[in-house]
């Protein structure tokens, strides 16, 4: 049972019927699922919920799934929170600070919860080919949730995604392209071969069902947490599906009265060689100019163009967070810092929020004793890592003192 009533135009408020697929809106921008939360209320025990197995498909009711045979599983699990005290204490800080490790999830990232739903919602309007830009982990999602469907896949990436992802797509079964250009300009190509090779466009909020499926973090946080919330989130900004979902899913649980009207600082992190967002937040503009020339090794937030600019920057607003870029060597060193002080491998993406954490510290954007959360968006162990390791001759005398 779901209480999903329809969709609506993020920007016109503008209502659209939810029995057929959609892409954008009239006005060309995201869509948003609605619930008929007034109704659920009454119906849903938060608690009761979250004791059922699962993962993210616990929250079928305020999930738009109809049907038990469109719900498309690779085991999907409530990803940990693992607490790094070294690395907090390192940083400045004197709370807590928590990770959330979504590399546990199938396919080793975040981009499972909003490709699980965005597939699911396809399989139950009977289409069969899919395709996507994608930086590596949302192919990645794609293409093993599409083959476990039984639907076909298509996945554009840069030419300099990581090998592994690229590799990772095709033995899933998708079929994927190296392209000499960023991102959205994928996206150009997914969009120009829509009406020749029917296919269905599940580019970041370009459908919108993918937002669903990462507001789901929101609603496992405040459950793990004791239906509460942190003093403050830091989020890995790319095309910002997962913060604009979250937020969503904070004001929906509040209607349920799950959790009160507190919320957390959001923190929109992106690496100084790709910032629109920064730039947009900091100009006070609404929307983000393409940014040029973008380069970052943190693949995952290598987006010059974010159609949900608009959504994210009000989510950060509202929230009294901010958007924050930080440097290439302060997130290979706060990789390092974690990795060595509390024994948890981050992404690059996921280390750009440590990075922006000790940013935010230093700056007085929150207090050192602050509850804080960061996103590991993803497995660290999918990106290059340095190489430490010395050579040691067997049949030679050991200077066990030297190593």
């Amino acid at each position: 049972m779901t209480f999903f009533t329809h969709l609506e135009c993020s920007a016109t408020g503008q209502r659209y019927d939810r029995s057929q697929p959609h892409n954008l809106s009239e006005a060309g921008k995201p869509l948003l699922a609605r619930y008929d939360l007034d109704a659920a209320k009454p119906a849903l025990d938060r608690d009761a919920i979250w004791a059922r197995g699962g993962g993210f498909w616990k929250w079928r009711e305020i999930l738009p799934v109809d049907r038990d045979e469109d719900v498309v599983a690779l085991g999907e699990i409530d990803t940990p929170l693992i607490d790094v005290p070294a690395t907090m204490a390192k940083s400045g800080g004197k709370g807590r600070l928590i990770v959330k490790d979504e590399g546990r999830l199938p396919t080793g990232s975040f981009k499972a919860r909003g490709l699980a739903l965005a597939v699911a919602m396809a399989k139950s309007f009977g289409i069969t080919r899919m395709a996507m830009p994608t930086n590596g982990n949302a192919g990645a999602a794609l293409s093993a949730y599409a083959s476990r469907a039984g639907m076909e896949s298509w996945c554009f990436a840069p030419a300099d995604t990581p090998e592994v992802n690229l590799r990772e797509i095709a033995l899933h079964g998708g079929h994927v392209y190296r392209v000499n250009g960023y991102i959205h300009e994928c996206g150009a190509l997914v969009a120009a071969g829509k009406a020749e090779m029917g296919w269905f466009d599940v580019s970041t909020l370009k459908e919108p069902y993918r937002i669903e499926g990462k507001k789901t973090m929101g609603l496992e946080l405040a459950a793990q947490l004791g239906w509460r919330l942190p003093d403050a989130i830091f989020y890995p900004t790319g095309g910002g599906t997962g913060l604009i979902g979250m937020w969503k899913a904070f004001g929906e649980m509040e209607r349920l009265g799950w959790i009160g009207p507190e919320r957390p600082k959001m923190f929109a992190v992106q690496a100084e060689g790709c910032a629109p967002i920064v730039k947009a937040y900091e100009a006070g503009e609404e929307h983000a100019e393409e940014w040029k020339n973008a380069r970052t090794a943190a693949m995952g937030i290598r987006v010059p163009k974010a159609i949900g600019d608009f959504l994210i920057l009000r989510a950060v607003r509202e929230s009294g967070g901010a958007a924050l870029a930080v440097s290439e060597t302060a997130i290979e060193a706060a990789r390092v810092t974690c990795g060595r002080e509390d024994g948890l491998l981050l992404c690059p993406e996921g280390a750009a929020t440590l990075a922006a954490y000790q940013k935010a510290l230093s700056g007085g954007l929150i207090e050192r004793d602050a509850e804080a959360v960061l996103y590991n968006c993803g497995s660290g162990l999918k990106y290059a890592m340095p190489d430490a390791a010395k050579t040691l001759d067997k049949d030679a005398k050991v200077d066990w003192g030297a190593l």
